[in-house]
């Protein structure tokens, strides 16, 4: 990880003295994002037992430990290996924002270099769920997402995903039950760390989530779509649609240059043909652009035979040039599809936080 200083470093009242701490962490071993193989291995290799890794694990993972002292089972003289060698939290808190109108909070985190995320945590009943960011940043530059307009920083490691969970799991007494990778940048441009953070939170060992509690969302990058699709993963798959005809996508989403709608509708058929799996699509409704009822007709007629959800998202209004239709055309819209609906199935989903600019592209990691 490059670092490029320029003696400034926001939020700190002694910039020299946080940069030094800064570069001593990143020097060190993030063992924090590593598989149960991979920290057996670096077990071994520090001259340990296999076994040490699968304490590492649970204590890191199972229990959310982010002090090695904590860690009792473990002999002093490899715990003290581990502080002196090894980083085991990436993210540290800026600021909690509470929502007044439900059970909705968004975490400010920020890296040790210096980058600022946000992952929110939205408790509903039983459900709590919690949206998580994949990258600082992003680089496909869909027009109607607040994160877009930073340009992709960078990626986030596994570390720094999984941590994103823990310090949520350590404020919300609620017990997280869903997991979706909705939150800033593009999960899927990010593949290998996604992967290996939603396999931690899978592993019965680590967070022990059903894989069908957790959702990785796309806005379309095909191959490795398919990719995803090719490999069996078992979690739920989603793909941000958001019109219905090619030369409106590609004006709010430029990545459908690359690869088109019908090509998407094609790999969802293919990942919802495999056994106990059915793909998601997104459609964010903007007012004037894809919310008329030829979209809508259209919208069904692409999604005719194929078994799926149908996510339908009101626009979650930010600072840009793209307005939230109005009552009437949200609930003509979904009546059309309702009418129409075949082997998909149709739901609309308010996002929530929208107080604190929570919802569904409006994540930017800002600190006012």
């Amino acid at each position: 990880m490059s670092i490029i200083f320029d003696g400034k470093f926001q939020g700190c009242k002694h910039p020299i003295e946080q940069f030094n701490k800064m570069k001593k962490n990143i020097q060190k071993i993030q063992v924090k994002g590593m598989s149960l193989e991979k920290l057996q291995e670096f077990c071994l290799g520090a001259g340990e037992t296999k076994f040490r890794g699968t304490q590492l694990f649970e204590w890191m993972y199972r229990h959310g430990i982010t002090n090695f002292e904590k860690m009792t089972n473990i002999n002093k003289s490899f715990r003290q290996y581990l502080i002196d060698n090894c980083l085991i939290h990436t993210l540290e808190i800026e600021k909690l924002s509470a929502s007044k109108n439900e059970e909705t909070i968004k975490f400010l985190l920020r890296t040790i270099d210096g980058q600022f995320i946000e992952a929110v945590s939205m408790v509903d009943g039983r459900r709590h769920t919690v949206c998580i960011s994949s990258q600082a940043g992003c680089a496909l530059d869909c027009h109607f997402c607040a994160t877009a307009k930073l340009g992709l920083l960078r990626n986030l490691s596994g570390g720094e995903i999984i941590d994103q969970l823990i310090y949520v799991r350590k404020k919300v007494k609620k017990p997280i039950t869903n997991i979706v990778y909705m939150g800033m940048g593009e999960p899927f441009h990010n593949y290998d760390s996604v992967l290996e953070s939603a396999d931690i939170l899978h592993h019965p060992k680590g967070f022990n989530l059903a894989a069908s509690r957790i959702t990785i969302s796309t806005v379309g990058m095909l191959p490795q779509i398919k990719k995803y699709i090719k490999e069996g993963r078992k979690y739920k798959l989603a793909i941000s649609l958001n019109s219905a005809d090619d030369k409106t996508r590609s004006k709010i989403m430029p990545i459908n240059k690359k690869w088109q709608i019908k090509d998407l509708i094609q790999a969802g058929r293919e990942y919802s043909n495999q056994k106990r799996r059915i793909i998601m699509f997104e459609y964010v409704l903007l007012a004037g652009i894809n919310d008329s009822k030829k979209d809508a007709l259209e919208l069904g007629r692409l999604l005719k035979g194929i078994p799926c959800k149908l996510n339908l998202i009101p626009y979650n209004e930010t600072d840009g040039e793209f307005r939230r239709p109005d009552e009437k055309t949200i609930n003509d819209f979904a009546d059309i599809l309702f009418e129409h609906q075949d082997a998909y199935r149709v739901l609309m989903r308010w996002s929530k936080g929208q107080d604190i600019e929570a919802g569904c592209g409006q994540l930017a990691g800002l600190q006012t």
